[in-house]
């Protein structure tokens, strides 16, 4: 059962990540397809946790390190973050904080 999670879960950071951009959603998902099926006679438990272990952490890889670009003109790149990305703002000072 934690086979079909982890690659229903790659399946929909798949959607979110590559949102729009057709070409990669179809190389992804012939990815995470090909890689399933490769393995989907292995009977070893050891070996299935190792695969579990490995495609939540392509999961998590994806999910929080991948960002979206898109050429915009011949030397520029349009950054299109997620919601996830985006952090506060905070204001930048030289002087260290003081402990209190």
């Amino acid at each position: 059962m934690q086979v079909l999670g982890v690659f229903k879960s790659l399946h929909r950071t798949r959607m979110t990540v590559f949102k729009e951009d057709d070409r990669a959603l179809t190389a992804a998902r012939l990815k995470i397809n090909e890689e399933f099926k490769k393995n989907k006679n292995e009977t070893s438990e050891e070996n299935i946790q190792k695969m579990i272990k490995m495609g939540t952490d392509v999961e998590i890889v994806l999910r929080d390190t991948v960002m979206q670009m898109e050429h915009v003109g011949e030397k520029r790149l349009l950054l299109r973050p997620r919601e996830s990305h985006m952090l506060e703002n905070v204001p930048y000072c030289d002087e260290p904080r003081k402990k209190s």
